[in-house]
């Protein structure tokens, strides 16, 4: 697809297959270890074999590389691989790029995984410790010595402008981390099962940056997740109903930087996330009204509700009292904020359990999913649907 233009990949393939690690803040092995075994879990799911698998895909931010978590998984050749850029922006890119491997004959078989120690290990809450030089590393650099030095901060500068500019308090942002915890408290797999919170638990959390509070902010987890990517065709002869990739797409803004993109003409919107609606919507011919369940990236509340509104869901400010009124089934495995931060790739495999009957958060009928990737960078998102 382009940003002018439909495209025609939907309905040529599907995810088949989900896996993951146990959800952790201290996974005692290392990312190699956690990628081979979300790899392998995903395959046994698919009911395939790595001697299936010829192309693979992850983020430029894994340690462990295609051709190594090949060979330790026991896969043998491959004919496509693939990394994508921009973080927590690529969860939903790496999808798309399977299915355009698999639709063009490039590749059968394609597995997409992400796997860190983001608890354990190195921190993306810790802020920039060090960066090698290059253009990224100017532009950020430019803000880093007016104390922008963490994730939590660059969003807050965004998030600042956001409220001010619709008349609202930093207690509109709670219902997204109340509906997140809400569904965690019921998913045996996420870090915060049985532990649902309420709109005072969320106003008492401590300030992280203003106007985000501890409540407002992801967690840092250990784990690896994969899944599994093959032809429609394929995918109608495997153990589970296929997750049909609907359509999928990417997207960057003009002035676009990696979360610091503060000259543009606005700061209350996420024109990144717009071209990804717009082609998302013109590809696949549905709105809003069609999903069913919403997957969006959560790293920090405030990101959320623009998300909403650039989506169509709601018009702009409306967000808070969208999610208030549970108009939408919203991160029914709990979020990042919930169940673990596996860079957006565990709301994939949600969406896919949701279209399958199997979530523990059950949407009943649900058919189509919508699922986004990170957000203030370079971003990625997908329509899956019910296969007939």
């Amino acid at each position: 697809m382009s940003v002018r233009s439909a495209d025609t990949l939907g309905g040529k393939a599907a995810i088949v297959g989900i896996g993951a690690t146990e959800f952790s803040k201290d996974s005692g092995r290392s990312e190699l270890k956690l990628a081979v075994e979300a790899v392998r879990a995903a395959l046994a799911d698919a009911g395939l074999t790595p001697a299936d698998v010829d192309g693979m895909v992850t983020f430029t931010m894994d340690t462990s590389p295609e051709i190594t978590v090949a060979q330790a998984a026991g896969i043998g050749e491959l004919s496509f691989f693939s990394r994508v850029h921009y973080g927590g922006g690529a969860a939903c890119a790496t999808v798309q790029q399977a299915a355009l491997a698999v639709a063009s004959g490039v590749a059968e078989v394609v597995v997409c995984y992400r796997a860190f120690n983001e608890r354990s290990g190195r921190r993306f809450g810790a802020g920039v410790q060090h960066r090698e030089p290059s253009a990224e590393g100017a532009a950020l650099g430019w803000n880093l010595p007016s104390g922008l030095l963490t994730p939590a901060s660059w969003v807050a500068m965004t998030a600042q402008r956001y409220l001010h500019a619709y008349g609202l308090t930093p207690d509109a942002l709670g219902h997204v981390a109340v509906t997140g915890r809400r569904h965690a408290a019921r998913n045996p797999a996420a870090y915060f099962y049985g532990k649902p919170i309420t709109l005072a638990d969320h106003a008492a959390s401590r300030w992280i940056v203003e106007p985000l509070r501890l409540l407002d902010c992801c967690q840092e987890t250990d784990g690896g997740q994969a899944l599994v990517v093959t032809s429609a065709e394929r995918a109608r002869d495997l153990p589970h109903p296929p997750a049909l990739i609907v359509a999928a797409a990417q997207g960057a803004g003009r002035g676009q930087e990696q979360m610091t993109s503060y000259y543009r003409d606005g700061l209350t919107g996420l024109p990144e996330t717009n071209v990804v609606a717009r082609q998302l919507w013109r590809t696949s011919g549905l709105r809003p009204a069609d999903i069913d369940v919403g997957i969006l990236y959560d790293h920090f509340t405030p990101f959320v509700l623009m998300q909403l509104e650039e989506f169509g869901f709601c018009g702009p400010g409306e967000g808070a009292a969208f999610v208030a009124e549970d108009a939408l089934a919203l991160n029914t495995h709990g979020g990042q904020l919930g169940e673990a931060y596996l860079h957006g790739m565990n709301g994939i495999a949600e969406a896919v359990r949701q279209l399958r009957g199997t979530s523990v958060n059950q949407v009943p009928g649900a058919a189509r999913s919508l699922v986004t990737a990170g957000t203030g960078v370079p971003t990625s998102g997908l329509i899956l649907g019910a296969d007939g």
